[in-house]
């Protein structure tokens, strides 16, 4: 019956109007099962007469074009385009209406939710100019070089999606993802190449149909911010020159680096810390980093029988994870780089090698960093210690006996420097090449690295000014580098709640949100002036 109804979708889907008639006279404009804006049905409305009170309405700002898909999303950027209209912009809200990213949707249910999802924008018209990409006519072909950005972007879809590294060009899940990806850009070249805003907003910027209008922004010279949400509430990253998830912290750090770092600011990194490694929630962070409690560093070394020869940590990401992808340097992956370093330990029984996968392993549904593990060394030797998501150990009493860490991305690497662990950094990270921290750029620096340091470990410590630099560094990345801002995509209701549309475009509100406007809006990042 399933196959029947999906055929009779496909063959009305073709047919001009059945899909429109059906929603207005059969569902009488009601939401889709799976699609629902269900905050713009219930407060869009409010929030745009809120935004029509604005103070700060007249003020003269700038062409805005804002890019959304799937309904979380889309809701979201109808909260924050009204947080710009609110301040003089001239904004515009695009988007695919999508229900997910990797399943395919018909063309009958794509053009209701499409209509549903008009409907629902109607209250918000003059201030959001809302343009559905499925209206869009696209121009057909693309430059060379964006059709190849776009194919990356598709091939990151699934690695994100399937947690795999290794992407079979033939799969379902590709093919749908260029299916949508290719299009779009092609939509969005033509339609932003006639319009040029001043700025391009848009989520995340590295993957999905985020990834797309993020590379025909870039191609086209467009200015392009991108955002996303951390661990905290009230915070929101925003990108400074390349795709958010990237998480480059160059201007930061050059502009932040020499401001004061006294015992204020040191206590407040070292409580953070300690509630990290504790199992703790603390101050304005949702999550726990840990489920483990501490134990300390000896009984972790008990635990898992360690003996007196150097300990080495690989603290690893989860795999496909999008502060993963695009981080490579030399190593193509963070699979392939996993692979060479079992290979090597499993030659080198001096020192006793310690794999952490990395807890969040437990929410995910892909492949995790033992499975890697296991088929490279179905037998691990002895001076191997392969622990899984749910092992019982506190990744913070393991720092406290290695003698060298190793990372791709994850901050377990920054952490190690902070307790003055020697720590080989490999992928694209935040904290990679900011002075505490073992950069290699080739396989074979890798390897000699690896050679020298086991060698003689102690040689290798941070030195204390390292060390130092290594608290500052993260005092400023958790504290400076996130921007204040009211809506947490993960708490939106109670962001609403505490900061509604009213009370945002007041005196008060712009005190503590300004900044972050500007900054969503284009206006370059005064780091070094910024209190």
């Amino acid at each position: 019956m399933t196959n029947l109804k999906g055929d009779i979708k496909k063959i009305l889907g073709t047919l001009p109007l059945t899909a429109e008639v059906d929603f207005m006279l059969r569902r009488r404009g009601e939401a889709l099962r799976g699609f629902r804006l269900e905050r713009l049905e219930n407060s869009l409305a409010d929030w745009a007469r809120q935004t029509e009170a604005s103070p700060y309405r007249g003020q003269a700002g700038k062409n805005v074009f804002i890019f959304s898909t799937l309904p979380y999303w889309i809701e979201h950027a109808a909260l924050m385009g009204l947080g710009l209209a609110g301040l003089g912009h001239e904004v515009t809200l695009a988007y695919m209406p999508w229900r997910n990213w990797h399943k395919p949707v018909s063309d009958y249910d794509l053009r209701q939710y499409n209509l549903y999802s008009k409907q629902q924008f109607k209250p918000a018209e003059e201030l959001l100019s809302p343009v559905s990409f499925v209206d869009v006519k696209q121009k057909k072909g693309l430059p060379a070089e964006l059709e190849a950005e776009i194919r990356q972007v598709s091939l990151r879809d699934v690695q994100y999606t399937d947690q795999l590294e290794t992407v079979d060009l033939q799969s379902e899940l590709y093919q749908l993802r260029l299916a949508r990806n290719l299009p779009l850009a092609e939509k969005a070249l033509a339609w932003l190449e006639n319009r040029r805003p001043d700025v391009i907003i848009v989520p995340n910027g590295l993957i999905l149909e985020f990834g797309v209008i993020y590379q025909v922004g870039k191609h086209l010279g467009i200015p392009v911010v991108s955002y996303e949400f951390g661990e905290q509430r009230d915070r929101i990253w925003l990108s400074d020159g390349r795709e958010v998830m990237i998480q480059d912290t160059a201007q930061m750090w050059s502009g932040r680096k020499h401001k004061p770092f006294g015992e204020e600011q040191l206590q407040k990194i070292q409580t953070l810390f300690s509630a990290r490694a504790g199992a703790d929630l603390w101050n304005n962070f949702y999550r726990k980093w840990q489920d483990q409690p501490s134990e300390g560093g000896a009984a972790a070394r008990e635990k898992l029988g360690l003996d007196d020869r150097p300990v080495v940590l690989l603290a690893a990401n989860v795999i496909g994870d999008s502060l993963t992808l695009g981080r490579q340097i030399f190593t193509g992956s963070m699979t392939a780089w996993l692979e060479n370093v079992l290979a090597y330990f499993n030659t080198h029984d001096h020192a006793q090698f310690v794999l952490r996968a990395h807890p969040g392993e437990r929410n995910m549904e892909g492949p995790s960093v033992m499975d890697v593990a296991r088929q490279i060394l179905p037998d691990a030797p002895d001076h191997f210690r392969l622990l899984g998501p749910d092992a019982p150990v506190n990744t913070y009493d393991l720092m406290q006996i290695a003698d060298l860490g190793m990372t791709y991305t994850t901050t377990v690497g920054m952490e190690m420097a902070m307790s003055g662990v020697p720590v080989i950094v490999v992928g694209d990270t935040h904290y990679r090449g900011k002075g505490f921290t073992l950069d290699p750029s080739s396989w074979e620096e890798h390897e000699k690295m690896l050679d020298e340091v086991l060698g003689d470990p102690a040689r290798f410590k941070p030195s204390e000014a390292q060390v130092q630099t290594a608290w500052q560094y993260a005092y400023r990345f958790f504290f400076d580098y996130p921007q204040a801002f009211p809506w947490h995509l993960i708490h939106l209701d109670e962001g609403i709640e505490n900061w509604p549309l009213s009370q945002v475009l007041t005196a008060d509100g712009l005190a503590k949100f300004k900044n972050t406007f500007d900054q969503l809006s284009g206006e370059p990042v005064d780091w070094d002036g910024m209190e």
